[in-house]
């Protein structure tokens, strides 16, 4: 944690050059800065973002525990092999760590991901994957075991006591791997594949940033900072197509490095100044890229045409440098700049003294931005397979954001909420994931233009489908919901609604209950309701094209052996007619295509 002095105890640091440009400023705090930074660090430890040394040591035994059985597993393959007994004795494998964790700004929940580095006779396909994992699959002290190898960064996720690990496998083109092994020096990427070259580049990445920060410190502070700002308004999710944990400490380091005498309190206002100003797609780099005689392909816009379609670019600064940003859409990199610009206007009051480090974390009340929702619900018969199958289905949420961008031409514009949501009373594992609709802004539609997304939400459920691993009662559900017909469970405890959205939901679960077959919970049903201002009115132009939902949507649940299964007629047609968000004569129409029996 930062103490309120001055850059490493001393009088502003000498001007050098940080990073591809001369900094902005090399100005150090003034007393108002130590006072705001003070506050802040208050505001970070009383909001419980630091872990107990307890928590701490608990996390180093755990790696020492982790470190030891993978040395013992290279030593048994290694005698298995026929090595003579010299090297069995010599044979080891080391545990190194990267992003939140190695950066040294991981909370009390935080997982920590780890890579072993392992000799050239040990591979990842069925040493790793198999011997290992059966290992750790005997052990009492290791949980919720679950290897992904097809992941494009292959990964062992299980909890050992409790903490959750993330486990990468590297296999070096070295015979006996040394204990002080340098993973910045480029050697270790002599002869070995792609995923392996992935899995190095976390602790690779991890450890430049370090280097490349004017003051340690003052960069963990600022990005814990920062990062829990993200979580607050709903930007930090990779997978969604926002900004994970290494893309946040690119951006901050860069900060770092434009401001190298500054204190936390004075990086995170200068972090939303710096990124509302940012042209992109011009890229965030903290050093120039490097090209090698190894021939892996880095981030070159000129040469790659891929690369020029990148809409944020965050570069990462070891060999071979890579966009760690390419997930982000227009539609994201739209919230996100939102955000700065929130986050900006919040810091001059703060600096002003006219706001306090509370006001720049108060939650993105996503629920109130929007007047016209998607609502996608995940159903399977069980937990375990909610959780594969979620996971599957996040994974390509992303896919249906840009769909939906590419068939309205960019002018529907989709902004996705990494939050999921979770109804208790479905009769079967659930969770749901919502995101906010909008027209362009700036951009007059015709005359009754309509939004038809049925064909994209159709395209979006037929490759959901192709999930390898389905299994019955895993199911998904698109539909169109306004803001007034949101479901209850999507509102927590501490969040009030207004009395006519109560008023509304009640009459939403009152004709879902009288509706034959409607799913409990569902709003797809359009709502009788008087006059709103504040809202543009559902019903469709004629009576004979209002909208409906087929009463052949059965719902039966049969537990069999404990087992709560869920099945659904095939042949549903579900469509909804909703007006646009700006425009009174712009319509949404939404086709949920046929469900699975």
């Amino acid at each position: 944690m930062v103490g309120s002095e001055s850059p490493n105890g001393s009088s502003p640091q000498p001007a050098r050059k940080y990073g591809i440009t001369k900094p902005i400023s090399l100005a150090g705090p003034t007393e108002a800065d130590l006072h705001r930074n003070m506050e802040l660090e208050k505001f970070l430890i009383d909001s419980g973002l630091y872990e107990s040394e307890e928590e701490a040591s608990r996390r180093k035994e755990v790696l020492n525990r982790i470190d030891e059985i993978v040395k013992g597993w290279v030593k048994q393959l290694t005698h298995l092999r026929g090595y003579t007994d010299q090297m069995v004795e010599d044979a080891t494998a080391v545990i190194l760590t990267f992003g939140s964790y190695r950066l040294g700004v991981h909370g009390p929940a935080s997982d920590i991901d780890a890579l072993c580095v392992g000799p050239s006779y040990v591979n990842r396909d069925e040493d790793f994957f198999m011997v290992l994992h059966d290992t750790l699959a005997e052990m009492e002290e290791v949980t919720e075991l679950q290897p992904v190898p097809d992941a494009h960064v292959p990964v062992m996720k299980f909890k050992f006591l409790g903490i959750s690990i993330d486990l990468l496998y590297a296999s070096i083109s070295l015979l006996v791997v040394p204990e002080d092994l340098d993973i910045s020096h480029g050697s270790v990427l002599y002869n070995v594949d792609e995923p392996t070259v992935r899995s190095l580049n976390g602790c690779r990445v991890a450890d430049q940033i370090l280097k490349l920060v004017p003051n340690v410190e003052h960069f963990r502070m600022t990005l814990r900072c920062l990062k829990f700002w993200a979580k607050i308004r709903g930007v930090y999710s990779n997978v969604t197509g926002f900004l994970g944990g290494v893309n946040w400490a690119l951006l901050v380091a860069r900060v770092c490095q434009l401001y190298p005498n500054a204190i936390p309190s004075m990086l995170v206002s200068r972090f939303f100044r710096v990124y509302t100003q940012w042209r992109w797609p011009n890229p965030v780099m903290l050093c120039p890229i490097e090209e090698n005689e190894l021939g892996f392909p880095v981030w070159h816009p000129r040469r790659n045409p891929k690369d020029r379609r990148h809409h944020m670019p965050i570069i990462t600064p070891s060999y071979p440098c890579m966009n760690s940003s390419y997930n982000v859409s227009a539609s994201t990199l739209r919230v996100m700049v939102e955000q700065f610009h929130h986050g900006h206007s919040i810091c001059e009051e703060i600096e002003l003294n006219k706001g306090q480090w509370s006001a720049l974390f108060e939650p993105y009340l996503f629920f109130e931005a929007y007047k016209n929702y998607l609502q996608v619900d995940i159903i399977a018969a069980d937990s375990d397979n909610l959780l594969a199958w979620k996971g599957w289905v996040e994974s390509r949420l992303r896919q249906l954001t840009l769909k939906i961008e590419r068939d309205t031409n960019g002018m529907l514009q989709c902004h996705p909420f990494p939050n999921e949501y979770v109804d208790t009373s479905k009769p079967c594992s659930h969770c749901a994931f919502f995101m906010g609709l909008q027209r362009k802004e700036g951009v007059r539609g015709q005359e009754g233009q309509q939004f038809d997304i049925r064909g994209t939400v159709d395209e979006f459920r037929q490759e959901i489908n192709m999930y390898m691993f389905w299994k019955p009662g895993m199911d998904i559900f698109v539909s169109h919901v306004r803001r007034k017909q949101l479901p209850a469970f999507v509102f927590p405890d501490g969040y009030k609604r207004s009395r006519l959205s109560r008023h509304v939901s009640r009459q939403a679960e009152k004709t879902c209950e009288d509706a034959v077959g409607c799913w409990p919970g569902s709003t797809e049903r359009p709502l009788k309701r008087k006059s709103d201002p504040g809202m543009v009115d559902v019903r469709p132009d004629k009576p004979d094209k209002r909208v409906s939902i087929s009463t052949e949507l059965l719902e039966s649940v049969s537990r069999s052996g404990g087992l709560s299964q869920v099945s659904f007629s095939e042949g549903v047609r579900l469509e909804c007619v909703a007006t646009g968000d700006v425009d009174s004569k712009s319509k949404i129409r939404l086709f949920d295509g046929q469900l699975r029996s």
